[in-house]
């Protein structure tokens, strides 16, 4: 299992929000380059960048910052939030960008999905966010009909090289991911699943190791309040 740590972007800055409430952000650097390096130098190997404001706004706001991330370091990077046009995702292909997170275009417009993964195949992934088991889409500012797995399947079916699930009960708030669901994810779909929200200890770590199959996790309020070593961690991923 890959440990993948993350930067969520708003307004250019590093900032970590609570079960993703915009207005309940904390901001840990106004240098996400710098950040970016103090993760590569304890051994990560992928970097999960999310424009915020695009999430929101469905308008990408921070591609400078991206950008730089990109310059500082050699590792992967993945960029997800307010990508929902094939003109945005072709842009941060240009710029880099190993890997585009496609995530309210999934439900609104898989057509767009088929196209990109089309265009860039193994290089496009689908980030499902759920509530209570049901996806939730725009920044998780609405709750949809349709169950996380259910959508996963269909995405599968549209060329998706993985998902990214993340239960939003437990994103920022440290009380460990939901195991239950995330292995549901992984023994279902066929293709590889990164789990997402909750991580707090290397417990919660060991606990997502059990799981047969899971392609990696995804790590941030963690690493920046300081409760999980993020070399540690990366270490025993790969044992």
């Amino acid at each position: 299992m890959i440990i993948i740590p993350a930067i969520d972007l708003k307004d250019g800055q590093c900032v970590r929000l609570l079960q993703g409430k915009k207005e309940d952000a904390t901001v840990y650097s106004d240098n996400p380059a710098s950040t970016a390096k103090k993760w590569q130098s304890c051994g990560a190997q992928l970097l999960h960048v999310v424009d915020l404001d695009g999430a929101f706004t469905g308008s990408q706001s921070n591609i400078e910052s991206i950008i730089e991330i990109r310059k500082a370091v050699s590792m992967k990077i993945q960029v997800g939030g307010g990508i929902r046009d094939m003109e945005k995702i072709d842009s941060l292909f240009s710029v880099g960008i190993e890997r585009v997170i496609l995530g309210t275009a999934a439900i609104n417009n898989p057509d767009l999905v088929s196209k990109a993964c089309s265009k860039y195949p193994g290089r496009v992934l689908v980030g499902i966010d759920a509530k209570n088991g049901f996806v939730a889409i725009k920044g998780w500012t609405e709750t949809t009909n349709t169950t996380a797995v259910e959508l996963g399947k269909k995405m599968a079916e549209h060329g998706a090289a993985g998902i990214i699930y993340t239960d939003i009960s437990r994103d920022g708030m440290l009380q460990g991911p939901n195991i239950e669901t995330t292995k549901e994810m992984a023994y279902e779909l066929p293709i590889p699943v990164i789990a997402s929200g909750g991580i707090s200890v290397m417990d919660d770590i060991n606990n997502l190791l059990t799981i047969k199959g899971l392609w990696g996790a995804i790590t941030g309020k963690a690493i920046y309040s300081g409760t999980l070593d993020l070399t540690e961690a990366i270490k025993t991923a790969e044992a």
